[in-house]
């Protein structure tokens, strides 16, 4: 691997093919797009500099992942007054201003998107975690096991719980 070596550009490259879900796992974990560029860049440099510590025993996604994970989770704790999570849609995807006879109108979009928001920042660490990385991130359960220390049955019954609760929360405050 040309990036264990020093070359910058190969690292650049390899990043780069896993940014979007690495920023969603910041941004999810975070709860706010400053926090979440904290958090990236912490995790960019945390990879650059422990890259020759990547074994090469899981992907080089999920270990980028876990880095993230453990960068936003980090910022979050030290700012704990501020954890709600921004978007539970693609952060990457534009909120489209038109109306249209196929979906909901903007103003639901954004009702919905502030619901998941809130909704998301109620569940237990661990829970949100495991959600994110599943949801965001496209870890495996087995990934998810080991970023959390866990079995991939308490990674199962974390995510069937957390979208339980999700739904519940979302039950109580969308209108029928």
């Amino acid at each position: 691997m040309q990036a264990r070596e020093g070359d910058q550009h190969a690292f650049a490259e390899i990043v780069g093919a896993h940014r979007n879900h690495v920023w969603a796992v910041c941004l999810n974990i975070c709860g706010n797009p400053h926090d979440a560029e904290d958090a990236l860049q912490n995790t960019l440099v945390a990879a650059w500099q422990n890259l020759h510590k990547f074994r090469g025993e899981a992907r080089f996604s999920t270990w980028l992942h876990r880095i993230a994970a453990n960068n936003a989770l980090s910022v979050v704790r030290r700012r704990k007054t501020n954890t709600q999570i921004t978007d539970f849609t693609d952060p990457e995807q534009p909120i489209q201003l038109s109306d249209d006879d196929e979906g909901p109108r903007f103003d639901e979009r954004l009702a919905l998107r502030d619901a998941l928001r809130d909704a998301l920042s109620q569940l237990p660490e661990d829970f949100r975690e495991a959600i994110v990385l599943r949801e965001f991130g496209d870890m495996t359960y087995a990934d998810i096991a080991v970023h959390q220390g866990v079995g991939v049955q308490t990674v199962k019954s974390r995510l069937n719980r957390a979208r339980t609760q999700l739904a519940e929360i979302m039950r109580d405050r969308m209108p029928a």
